[in-house]
């Protein structure tokens, strides 16, 4: 019996280290193409201040939030930014301007953080059941981190808005399924479909691949977690047309499972060439439903527009990548959050 154990054991730990190289190559930094240049000295950047008590926190995660106290309205929007894998809230804002922004438009920025001890890769854990379940596990620490933003900064509950990049693009989509009254916009940058994998493994190969559809279609995936829902906010889909870590195809299924959840005929879409790449949207009598941002010529990433003196040098972090489009400055209009009258 001992013996058995041993071996069973041993597998397990090599089955560890394949997972591992595995996951290290998937989430390989893509590569700017622009040649490096010396940097220049930069402004000092906003703190991003972390809060330790907001709730039981079963999901193991960190809170932290700006606040541009000199121009807080009196019931601010809160926006709630989920990091990627291998990437830090402080990382993510520095290179994609989100507290600059809060300062100039006088809203309440949340990053929660993941901890290297629960991913390695600091991936939030979208593919794990039990970390994306209702009121348990991460999803749970990320809405008692937005309940605590709401009672103690008075924001309004009606301009809760979230955007996720990569892991957090997924766990995005898994909040809005969930707490689907919580937001008035979402948006899915390079992320994956609700449903789309149940362990690491499989979340791989649906990256690699593309998800394949679950019983019932996308549609079901959502709808069987709140069934009852029949006002959904308005989603935007990101993917680079060059994405190399998760299969552009995926943009698909996602597109596919919010049209269907909101019960919009894909047909009824416009779509529009952009110098950036393709918009496609889908709207109703009250307005924007569904967006789709395929952004030409960028990889795994979230896309901000860079000064031409900028492109020569890294963003800052290799997920935040220049483009023709400024997802978090597009956002922002979408969501109607713009710079007070003075």
């Amino acid at each position: 019996m001992k013996v058995g154990f041993g071996k069973s054991l041993a597998r397990v730990l090599k089955s560890q280290k394949k997972f591992s190289r595995l996951i290290e190559k998937a989430l390989k930094a893509p590569r700017n193409k622009a040649k490096r240049a010396t940097p220049t000295p930069r402004a000092a950047k906003p703190t991003l201040v972390e809060t330790t008590a907001f709730g039981s926190n079963p999901g193991r995660l960190i809170m932290k939030t700006f606040v541009p106290t000199a121009r807080l309205p009196k019931n601010p929007a809160l926006v709630v930014v989920l990091h990627g894998c291998r990437q830090t809230p402080e990382s993510l804002d520095s290179a994609a301007g989100f507290s600059k922004l809060a300062k100039e438009r006088g809203f309440v920025l949340l990053y929660p953080e993941q901890r290297s001890a629960n991913n390695s890769q600091r991936c939030f854990n979208w593919f794990r059941p039990s970390a994306v379940a209702r009121d348990r596990g991460e999803m749970l620490s990320i809405k008692q981190m937005i309940e605590h933003a709401c009672e103690r900064h008075r924001i309004d509950r009606s301009r809760i808005f979230i955007a996720g990049l990569s892991a957090g693009g997924a766990m995005t989509a898994a909040l809005v399924a969930n707490y689907p009254p919580m937001f008035a916009g979402a948006a899915i940058i390079a992320g994956m479909p609700v449903g789309s994998a149940r362990d690491a493994m499989s979340a791989l190969r649906a990256m690699k691949s593309g998800a394949t559809p679950p019983p019932g279609g996308w549609g079901r995936a959502v709808t069987k977690i709140s069934s009852e829902v029949k006002a959904w906010p308005a989603v935007t889909i990101w993917q680079g047309m060059d994405d190399r870590t998760v299969n552009p195809v995926n943009a698909s299924a996602c597109i596919a499972q919010w049209l269907e959840v909101q019960g919009i005929d894909e047909g009824s879409g416009r779509a529009a060439e952009k110098p950036w790449g393709r918009l496609q949207s889908w709207r109703a009598a009250d307005g924007l439903k569904l967006a789709f941002y395929s952004v030409r010529n960028m990889g795994h990433g979230l896309p901000i527009k860079m000064r031409a003196a900028a492109k020569s040098r890294r963003s800052g972090d290799p997920y935040v990548i220049a483009a023709e489009i400024s997802a978090p400055a597009e956002l922002l209009r979408l969501w109607g959050l713009k710079r007070p009258m003075l």
